[in-house]
C-alpha cells in the first residue's frame, strides 16, 4: 500500500481541525442542463458515477491513523471506497432560488468530513431555477490547495459539449510528470533527503534576514511591509461556531482588467480594493469599523507551472487594506503600495527558503489555533482574501455547460470570514464564507463588493473619460 507523509503546511490543516473549525474547502460548479437532456439525466449521471471504480490521488488518500492524525499524519492509498457514501444526490424544492441554494451550501459546508475514509464528498444538486444544476465537491485542505484544484478542474472537465464520455473526477489520472533526474530507488531517496537537509541549512541566513526585515518593519512608522499582529481587533476576529453563511458574486474579468490598467495596478489589487470597500461599509454601518486599517493575509502560489502534485504549495503576504481611508482612489493607492512592498520582500527570498519562511510567517497563526488562543488574542491579520487563476476555456460535463465556478473556503477562530475568488472563462467568481453567528448578515458584504466596484470605476474611469472626451 502506497504511503505519503504530509509536509508541515499540509499537516497544519489537520492540527487545527475541530468541530467548530472544519478545515475543508470546496468547489461549487454551476451547470446549464443540455437542451436535449433526458428526464432521467441525473439518475444516469449518478449511475455512471457508481460504475467507475478506479481512483486516483488525491481522491483515494485516507489517513493511516485517523485518531492520531495530528501526531503521525501519513496518507495511504485506499481503492476500496464506498462511492455511495462519498457521492450523494440532492434536490432543492422547485424552483430553487439563490437564497435556498445558499442555505443548502452553507449547511453542507458546516459538516466535518469523516477521517476514517478519504476526506472528500460530492453532492449533485438538482432543482436550481433557470434549468441549472450544481456539483458541490468538498475536500480537506490538507489534500489540496487552490492552484492544484484549478489545474485538476481543467483536466477533469471536457472543453466540448460533444464529449459525453468524461469519467467522474476521481477517475481522471494525474498529468504525466517529466522526471528530470531518474535516479535509482534507494540512492535517489537518500540524495533527496540530503538535498532537502542542505536546502534547509542554506536557507538559515535568508530566513534570518527576512525575520530582521519583518522586525524592522514592525517598529517602523514608514515601512509599508505588512507584519504579523499589526491587525486591530474587530468583530471579524473572535471565536466562532460551526454553522456557516455563504454568498456569491460574479464579475467580468475584462471589467476588472480595464479598471486595473487604468489605475496602473494589478488585478489582485482591484480585488482587494473592492473587498476593502465592502468591509469598510459593512463595519461602518454596524458601528464596528476599527480606527486602524484592517490587514489581509493573501496566499501566494509557489507551485511551478509543470507541477501537477496535490497538497499545498503556497506562501503568504500580509498587506494593508486601508479601511481607514474614505476616498476609494486613495484606498486603492495604499493597497497597491502595501502589496508591492510585500511581494518584493517575498521575491527577495530564494526558492529553497520559501517553505521555511511561510512556516515562520504563519507559525503564530497556526500556534494560535493549536493552543486555543485564536479569537482570544490580537489577530495575526484580520481576514484572508485569495485570488486563484482558473481555466480560461468554457468547460462542460456530460454535455452541460459550466456557467460558474465558485470557491467555498474555510474560516477559523480569529478569522470569521473568508473571501476567495476563482477565474473561470471570462469571469471572476467570488465565494464568501463566514460564521453564521458572528456575521448573520454577511450576504451584505457580497452585495457591497459590487457597489464598491462601481464606486472605484467612477473614481478611476470617469475622470479619464472627461479628460479624453
Amino acid at each position: 500500500m502506497k504511503t505519503r507523509r504530509l509536509n508541515p503546511m499540509d499537516a497544519s490543516w489537520l492540527q487545527v481541525e475541530s468541530h467548530e473549525t472544519p478545515m475543508h474547502v470546496a468547489g461549487l460548479m454551476i451547470f446549464e442542463l443540455p437542451k436535449d437532456a433526458a428526464p432521467d439525466f441525473f439518475q444516469q449521471m449518478f449511475a455512471m458515477f457508481r460504475e467507475h471504480r478506479e481512483f486516483y490521488p488525491p481522491w483515494n488518500r485516507r489517513l493511516r491513523s485517523p485518531r492520531l492524525k495530528t501526531l503521525t499524519p501519513v496518507w495511504v492509498e485506499d481503492n476500496d471506497l464506498d462511492i455511495e457514501y462519498h457521492v450523494r444526490l440532492s434536490a432543492l424544492p422547485w424552483p430553487g432560488g439563490e437564497r435556498e441554494f445558499g442555505q443548502l451550501i452553507a449547511r453542507l459546508h458546516s459538516q466535518p468530513l469523516d477521517f476514517t475514509r478519504p476526506p472528500w464528498e460530492c453532492n449533485i444538486i438538482e432543482g436550481l431555477e433557470g434549468n441549472r444544476f450544481a456539483l458541490y465537491i468538498k475536500i480537506h485542505h490538507s489534500l489540496i490547495d487552490g492552484v492544484s484544484a484549478m489545474r485538476m478542474l481543467a483536466r477533469m472537465l471536457p472543453k466540448s459539449a460533444a464529449d459525453l464520455e468524461a469519467p467522474p473526477f476521481w477517475a481522471v489520472p494525474p498529468a504525466p510528470r517529466t522526471e528530470k533526474d531518474p535516479g535509482a530507488g534507494a540512492a535517489r531517496a537518500a540524495g533527496g533527503l540530503f538535498g532537502a537537509m542542505r536546502a534547509r541549512l542554506s536557507a538559515v541566513p535568508d530566513l534570518a534576514r527576512a525575520a530582521a526585515d519583518l522586525a524592522r518593519a514592525a517598529r517602523s512608522k514608514t515601512d509599508l511591509l505588512g507584519t504579523p499582529f499589526q491587525a486591530p481587533k474587530s468583530v471579524l476576529n473572535g471565536r466562532i461556531k460551526g454553522a456557516r453563511r455563504f454568498a456569491t458574486q460574479i464579475y467580468s474579468i475584462e471589467r476588472i482588467k480595464t479598471l486595473a490598467k487604468a489605475a496602473d495596478c494589478t488585478l489582485n489589487d482591484i480585488v482587494l480594493a473592492i473587498c476593502s470597500g465592502s468591509l469598510r461599509r459593512f463595519l461602518k454601518e454596524g458601528n464596528m469599523l476599527p480606527a486602524k486599517p484592517l490587514t489581509v493575509g493573501c496566499p501566494v502560489s509557489v507551485r511551478p507551472k509543470d507541477d501537477q502534485e496535490q497538497g499545498n504549495a503556497i506562501s503568504f503576504i500580509i498587506a494593508n487594506l486601508a479601511t481607514d481611508v474614505a476616498d476609494p482612489l486613495k484606498r486603492l493607492e495604499a493597497i497597491k503600495a502595501s502589496t508591492q512592498r510585500a511581494k518584493e520582500h517575498l521575491q527577495s527570498l530564494p526558492k529553497h527558503a520559501i517553505e521555511s519562511y511561510t512556516m515562520m510567517l504563519m507559525g503564530p497563526y497556526i500556534a494560535q489555533l493549536v493552543t486555543g488562543l485564536g479569537g482570544r488574542t490580537r489577530p495575526v491579520f484580520n481576514i484572508t482574501i485569495s485570488n486563484v487563476p482558473g481555466p480560461q476555456q468554457t468547460l462542460y460535463f456530460r454535455g452541460a455547460k459550466m456557467v460558474a465556478n465558485y470557491p467555498v473556503s474555510l474560516v477559523t477562530h480569529g478569522q470569521a470570514i473568508n473571501i476567495t475568488c476563482h477565474g473561470y472563462a471570462d469571469t471572476l467568481n467570488f465565494g464568501f464564507i463566514a460564521c453564521r453567528e458572528t456575521l448573520p448578515h454577511m450576504q451584505r458584504i457580497a452585495v457591497y463588493t459590487g457597489e464598491a466596484l462601481e464606486e472605484l470605476e467612477a473614481a478611476v474611469l470617469q475622470p479619464r473619460k472627461r479628460r479624453t472626451g
